[in-house]
């Protein structure tokens, strides 16, 4: 299957989706083609003609725009530009990301407004359908001219052939892969450098993992919360769609529908019950999803708009003959929706805690720590202090990034977006939640055969049934952690 980057067909969340589960190859369309070969040779005639500096054509950068450079050394500032900026440190960014930032730099280059060569986006196009992915580090970026610091670490292998990739399971030096496929260092033209490395591709690709990622959470925390209520022997009232339309939030009104999905059917929903309410985290599950359901929904809806745009600097427009040195490489707009979606799911991880919590605290028939001699056995205490610890870290990093700022370039970039910081910050929040609800999972699957002979829903029963096949009920003590470590496998392979 092939995906045609076309400037004039939107990239939805769910096309990147469809992009990287069904590993489709990727290739320029020819209204892309026709763009970006229209904007570079535009560009070369105005260098041409225009006698005053171009800022990143024909002058230094940051604050050392005001150096003009000679036309014999225009290639060598780009290149130098390169290999300057690659000083990514800290640890690797995860391969699922380095995919997407080949992906939506090609995008970037699309609509034609970069003054980027053809080959320069075709190479970017190799070296993702050919799986070839630069080491690209976690650490570096200010969020503010660009992701400057691992877009560097990125094409300095993809473009001019130096440094080290991941190929073929391995890493290596990337000019055993360039022998294998007969490429050659791209020699940039003026502005391609500049091109490369402004853009905010390393906070947008953190950013459509996590939305991705985000988008998965809300639809499993809506049925482990509907697993845990049954085995809480909890109220149904609360996800009343009447109760919801006098206060008709979106998100609110998905998840109690969701729960009754979820649950109908069930014999321990319909028996009659003795408490007259539920704790917050099973009755104010609804406000909590929902409000993290409308969170994700319209930070997906920024994120779209970025990954649509061209973010690099200057702006080259031919049609209008001028190119503007604006700030579109700015990731105020990203930082601060991942600062808003890293609080979202947090939430998600915080109230699956405290139903595991409650799982646990020898409530409503369900014998103390979930085991049946307790005493002997700890049961399922630790498994709660994990998912406490975990939920503690996320609320450490839900610390905003996007209100900090440190000068830079000799106080040229004066106030950045800290937006990279804030997407890996986020990718942790993501990967703490899908695990502080695989132990929520873990907990309401063993909470429920306590409740046997009676049966849950058809729904629920059937997602018991696969759980375990991988995760048994706990009798007596075991090894727990490699049951949690199962757990998480679970809700990373499940069908939705």
């Amino acid at each position: 299957m092939i995906h045609y980057i076309n400037p004039n067909e939107r990239l939805t969340i769910a096309k990147v989706k469809e992009i990287v589960d069904n590993k489709m190859t990727l290739a320029l369309s020819d209204e892309a083609k026709t763009r970006i070969q229209k904007c570079r040779d535009y560009l070369n005639k105005k260098m041409e003609t225009q006698k005053e500096p171009i800022y990143g054509v024909t002058t230094g950068f940051g604050s050392l725009c005001n150096i003009s450079i000679s036309k014999e050394q225009l290639s060598q500032l780009q290149k130098n530009l390169v290999m300057s900026h690659a000083c990514g440190v800290g640890d690797e960014v995860p391969a699922e990301v380095v995919r997407l930032m080949l992906l939506l730099k090609a995008q970037n280059f699309c609509f034609g407004y970069s003054g980027a060569q053809l080959q320069t986006v075709q190479r970017l196009i190799d070296c993702y359908n050919n799986d070839v992915l630069p080491i690209v580090y976690q650490q570096g970026s200010l969020g503010a001219s660009g992701d400057l610091c691992p877009l560097a670490n990125l094409m300095l292998p993809a473009i001019l052939g130096m440094g080290d990739v991941y190929y073929k399971g391995r890493r290596c030096d990337v000019k055993e892969v360039y022998a294998e496929f007969g490429w050659q260092p791209i020699e940039l033209q003026s502005k391609e450098g500049l091109a490369l490395l402004n853009g905010t591709q390393f906070m947008s690709s953190y950013a459509t993992w996590c939305i991705l990622k985000a988008q998965r959470l809300s639809l499993q925390s809506d049925m482990i919360l509907a697993l845990s209520l049954d085995a809480f022997d909890g109220r149904i009232e609360p996800f009343f769609e009447s109760l919801h339309m006098v206060r008709p939030h979106k998100g609110q009104l998905e998840t109690a529908a969701a729960v009754r999905k979820y649950t109908e059917g069930s014999e321990l929903i319909a028996r009659h019950k003795e408490h007259v309410q539920d704790p917050y985290s099973f009755r104010c599950a609804p406000q909590v999803h929902g409000a993290a359901k409308d969170t994700i929904a319209y930070v997906a809806s920024v994120i779209e708009t970025e990954i649509n745009s061209t973010t690099d600097n200057p702006i080259v427009l031919p049609d209008e003959d001028m190119v503007i040195s604006g700030g579109h490489f700015h990731g105020e707009p990203l930082a601060m929706v991942l600062d808003f979606l890293a609080i979202a799911v947090a939430e998600l991880g915080s109230i699956s805690e405290r139903r595991t919590y409650q799982l646990i605290d020898a409530k409503r028939g369900l014998p103390s720590f979930l085991v049946a001699k307790p005493g002997l056995n700890s049961g399922f205490m630790i498994p709660q202090y994990a998912a406490a610890a975990i939920a503690s870290q996320s609320k450490q990093l839900c610390t905003p990034c996007s209100v900090d700022s440190i000068p830079s370039s000799q106080n040229q970039e004066d106030l950045v977006s800290m937006g990279g910081n804030a997407a890996t910050k986020c990718y942790r929040v993501m990967e703490n939640t899908e695990r502080i609800m695989a132990i929520e999972l873990f907990d309401a699957a063993q909470a429920l055969e306590f409740r046997r002979p009676l049966k849950s829903s058809p729904f629920i029963e059937n997602m018991v049934a696969e759980y375990r096949k991988v995760v048994n009920f706990v009798d007596i003590d075991q090894i727990m952690y490699k049951h949690i470590h199962a757990s998480v496998k679970f809700l990373q392979d499940m069908a939705l």
